[in-house]
């Protein structure tokens, strides 16, 4: 018995279904597409397909060439790059469709890329898939629609229970990113791995380097953008996976958190990612902030073991965990961007802790011109890294977060705020002074800055008087 909501699916799926009856062709809606259509409204919204836009994923005993054919005149786009491996990508009134041939495939045991052959049986295509869960098809052609479950995908999905159609084995050495997509599935769905799974990863875990960064970067931004990352991210620590491409994490696991009251800095952190949610702020980044939350206290270990646990100020931590988050990001190559706000985070994450008096204007203003364009991003992960399980002290740090911000907010209503500058640009600078461009302009405009940020706006004719007499003292 097909679920009702599956009915405007079907309905949407009609025409092209019955483009592929009349060629006397077979066309299935597979993989992910079924599954969150069985999950219903309960599937998880960062899962592909579980969005009311979901993309529909299908296969066919139709040839590349012959699936073209089928879709000529019905789809508004039709794109072939990936018909070598047996894809044809089509849109139709804005959804985007995948209608791939069965597949036999195998890979090489050093290769990233498959061995591709086709085939005209439905059961060999879904015992190349990664999961039971994904490795479902709904046939469209028949007289009326039919679930093909081989390998119960469908029972594994309600006994939320994490298994491979073939052996673990097989399967991870077919493609061993799905690895990786186990702790997204372990997390985003409640699975629980089988133990076999979970044991051929540990023993498998190497076998990633023949992955590109790349890949494993998307996979990581995809876990990490579920609802709740943490169990897949101790799936990764635990099974050796993050050890493959993300040595620090589980590095962190044998450093004492004594502030947090937390056994270890790991602990804490994962606690800290959990802590970022989509409706922390109205208007930030959640992909970069939960990224930011995974890197912020990456440095603590080395810069104990650095200075055997004496003496370490906040700057060591910024500095030091900011230095091997870029090196991370970098090495996963994360695009310059993604590099530049994430370190910037992990380098000021403990700025407000260094403000210990209260919010003077100076004080607010050097936050924010520190902050730059990533002032909300900083506050979400600031009120997220508290983590403390001394409710007095957690609510002392959220008050403090909250006569900031408002310092913020009545500081934005009399200055532009998000427009710090100098009171003169480095045109009026250059003209008072009678000076070309230089290092001389740099350093009059970094004096300016140094009194914006503590004194805010002066005006034309004392800034001006400022000026003359720092450019005398500089000429003496």
């Amino acid at each position: 018995m097909i679920p009702e909501r599956f009915t405007p699916v079907l309905e949407e799926l009609a025409p092209l279904t019955a483009r592929f009856a009349a060629a006397n062709k077979r066309l299935y809606l597979v993989g992910g597409t079924v599954r969150d259509l069985l999950l219903g409204p309960a599937g998880d919204a960062h899962l592909p397909g579980a969005s009311p836009d979901m993309d529909f994923d299908a296969t066919t005993n139709a040839l590349p060439q012959e699936i073209k054919s089928i879709i000529e005149g019905w789809a508004d786009a039709v794109w072939s790059q990936g018909e070598k491996f047996g894809t044809i990508g089509a849109k139709k009134n804005g959804r985007v469709y995948e209608i791939t041939t069965h597949r036999a495939e195998a890979y090489s045991p050093d290769s990233r890329k498959p061995d591709v052959q086709f085939s005209d049986d439905i059961e060999a295509d879904l015992s190349r898939r990664d999961f039971t869960i994904n490795a479902m098809a709904l046939e469209l052609t028949s007289s009326s629609p039919v679930l093909v479950d081989p390998f119960n995908g469908a029972a594994d999905l309600m006994t939320k229970v994490l298994r491979t159609p073939l052996s673990p084995e097989e399967s991870f050495n077919d493609d061993p990113l799905r690895m990786l997509r186990a702790a997204r599935f372990v997390a985003a769905l409640n699975l629980t791995a089988e133990p076999e799974l979970v044991e051929a990863v540990k023993n498998m875990a190497p076998r990633l380097d023949i992955i590109s960064r790349e890949r494993i970067q998307h996979e990581l931004d995809r876990l990490l953008t579920t609802d709740h990352p943490t169990a897949g991210l101790w799936f990764m620590v635990d099974t050796g996976l993050a050890a493959q491409f993300f040595p620090e994490l589980p590095n962190m696991s044998v450093e004492q958190d004594p502030i947090h009251r937390h056994k270890d800095v790991l602990t804490h952190t994962l606690a800290v990612v959990e802590n970022v949610r989509p409706n922390a702020h109205p208007s930030f980044n959640f992909r970069i902030t939960r990224l930011a939350a995974l890197f912020h206290d990456i440095g603590k270990p080395k810069t104990r073991a650095i200075h055997k646990g004496k003496g370490i100020t906040f700057h060591h931590h910024e500095v030091v965990g900011a230095r091997m988050t870029r090196d991370r990001l970098k090495a996963l190559k994360y695009s310059s961007e993604d590099v530049q706000a994430i370190t910037a985070l992990v380098e000021l994450h403990l700025r407000f802790h260094t403000y210990q008096m209260g919010w003077t204007d100076s004080a607010v203003r050097r936050y924010v011109r520190d902050a730059g364009p990533l002032l909300n991003e900083l506050n979400v992960l600031t009120r997220c890294d508290c983590t403390t399980r001394n409710e007095r002290k957690a609510l002392v740090l959220s008050q403090r977060m909250d006569e900031l911000e408002k310092r913020i907010a009545e500081l934005m209503e009399k200055e532009e705020l998000a427009a710090l500058r100098p009171e003169l640009d480095g045109l009026e600078v250059m003209q008072r002074l009678g000076v070309q461009p230089g290092r001389e302009v740099g350093k009059a405009l970094n004096f300016l800055m140094e009194i914006r940020i503590e004194e805010g706006l002066l005006g034309a004719e004392e800034i001006g008087r400022r000026l003359d007499a720092w450019w005398s003292e500089q000429k003496n």
